[in-house]
């Protein structure tokens, strides 16, 4: 499997760069969990990293990588984007709500 070393930002792991293994498009993975255990022997505390992009060149404006960045609240984003699925909306059945008992 391939490794490319990815830096980190943000939180416990910042300035450091760690092999991270690639994906079968050759991408790291979007989401990076690294586990840390509990001194008190509870369950482990889980860090989360975002992949973000690293930079771009100036001139033709080309991507340059990626890098991991903090996210301090971890929590899971979302899920699949579906097409049909707009901003603020709930729900989803074939019927619209008004018109649901008629």
């Amino acid at each position: 499997m391939k490794s490319q070393d990815t830096p980190f930002e943000g939180g416990p792991l910042d300035g450091r760069v760690l092999p991270v293994l690639l994906g079968l498009t050759g991408h790291p993975p979007k989401v990076y969990r690294v586990p840390v255990p509990d001194a008190a022997g509870g369950p482990p505390t889980v860090l989360v990293y975002r992949r973000v992009q690293a930079g771009r060149s100036r001139r033709l404006g080309l991507h340059q990588g990626w890098k991991y960045a903090f996210d301090p609240e971890g929590a899971a984003r979302g899920g699949p984007k579906w097409p049909w699925s707009g901003p603020g909306t709930r729900g989803g059945g074939a019927t619209p709500e008004s018109h649901a008992d008629e």
